[in-house]
């Protein structure tokens, strides 16, 4: 059988939608097993934990009850052992797991720990406060207001959120390489957002982790790794 990547398979599940997986699961005679969707979820765990990290971190979070209830609902986890990522970890199509999954998580390599993701956080947190201060508040507004609309689809919220950050790192002058702006800028807006409404965080989280998986994947795993 053939190999699938895992962030191949994410951009499957961005491309296909909700639905096509809901009937995948559903569908006995579907060759899409339980093991690719476990997959599928790790690979973007590692976006999860540094944007959690993130807003942990950040001295003017106000919205830290809700913060921590994302790990209680099991949204954002913290595996033992350590995190790194490794580009080649692969799954057979027949649920046979190979590379680092181990009862259905991935296994990290130990490139990269939970200290060191939680001092890149810090260090990131520390220029968002720069950027902060050149947010105007009718930017964090409109975007807030796409977050209230339930009519949008994921996708469509997605996309509105990166036409926000594109347009703040056009704006904001900066000497810093782009995807590290717009990295920044990105968790910098989920934090704004949340603090304004705190009801709306378990949203903007997912949105904020869909929209740095598919724009700034390959970015963090270099600056995790450095």
């Amino acid at each position: 059988m053939g190999k699938f990547f895992p962030f191949t398979l994410f951009f499957l599940t961005l491309l296909q939608g909700k639905d096509f997986w809901s009937e995948a699961e559903g569908d006995k005679n579907c060759s899409v097993s339980e093991s690719i969707m476990e997959q599928i979820n790790g690979s973007v765990q590692m976006e999860r934990v540094l944007l959690y990290t993130f807003l942990e971190v950040s001295s003017d979070c106000r919205f830290r009850e809700q913060l921590h209830s994302l790990q209680s609902q099991g949204i954002v986890s913290f595996p033992k052992g350590s995190y790194g990522y490794d580009d080649e970890v692969e799954l057979q199509t027949d649920g046979n797991r190979s590379g680092h999954l181990q009862n259905g998580e991935l296994v990290f390599d130990p490139e990269v720990n939970e200290e060191v993701i939680r001092i890149i956080a810090a260090q990131l947190a520390e220029i968002g406060d720069q950027f902060d201060k050149e947010i105007k508040a009718r930017v964090v507004n409109d975007l807030a207001q796409h977050f209230l609309n339930e009519n949008l689809s994921g996708e469509e919220i997605t996309q509105r959120m990166s036409e926000a950050v594109e347009g703040l790192a056009r704006a904001i002058p900066s000497d810093m390489e782009q995807e590290k702006a717009m990295l920044v800028l990105a968790m910098v807006l989920t934090k704004k957002i949340a603090n304004t409404m705190p009801s709306l965080l378990q949203r903007v989280f997912s949105t904020t982790v869909n929209y740095i998986s598919q724009q700034l994947h390959n970015y963090i795993v270099r600056m995790l790794r450095e």
